[in-house]
């Protein structure tokens, strides 16, 4: 088991949608033992598989010292709003900007050996949830931003991040 390199914005990798999970053997157990191990490193409340170069809908989360995965989520059941608190993302360092999120939300999967998980998410657990699904579809928290938010982000992302073109 690895901690693995975190992709940063920029890697395409991010912006892929990733494949489903067909099989549930030694390597996906690999995958999720390093994703795991990967999202234990302090600060840090959700790894998913494309965040370490994996293009497979496969996330860990380490919310309020509980450390978990999710193999092809499924999210349903969006209840309420949370909209003032900070995200952020480890493939977008340093930036962080107020995002809306559900306030709860039903997470529904399997684990590494292909058994039924439902996972339901409050709070900052909800917002983990949401935050690294939306991984695996290739979008990041930036993209759903909107008005005067969005725009001070994007100025922020060109601000440290050079563009695709000029690397």
């Amino acid at each position: 088991m690895t901690v693995r390199p975190i992709r940063i914005y920029g890697d395409p990798v991010l912006r892929t949608e990733a494949d489903p999970v067909t099989a549930f053997d030694a390597e996906l157990r690999r995958l999720v033992a390093d994703l795991e191990d990967t999202v234990r490193e302090p600060g840090r409340a959700g790894v998913a598989a494309p965040q370490i170069g994996v293009s497979l809908r496969v996330f860990s989360y380490n919310v309020a010292g509980q450390v978990g995965h999710m193999v092809n989520p499924v999210l349903s059941g969006f209840e309420g709003e949370q909209d003032d608190d900070e995200e952020a993302c480890l493939s977008l360092p340093g930036l962080g900007f107020p995002t809306k999120r559900a306030m709860s939300v039903t997470a529904r999967g399997f684990d590494q050996h292909g058994e039924p998980l439902i996972i339901e998410g409050t709070g900052f657990l909800a917002r983990a949830l949401q935050h690294e699904t939306d991984h695996l579809a290739g979008t990041l928290y930036i993209d759903t931003l909107t008005g005067d938010v969005r725009r001070q982000a994007l100025r922020e992302l060109r601000r440290v991040s050079p563009s695709p073109q000029r690397r």
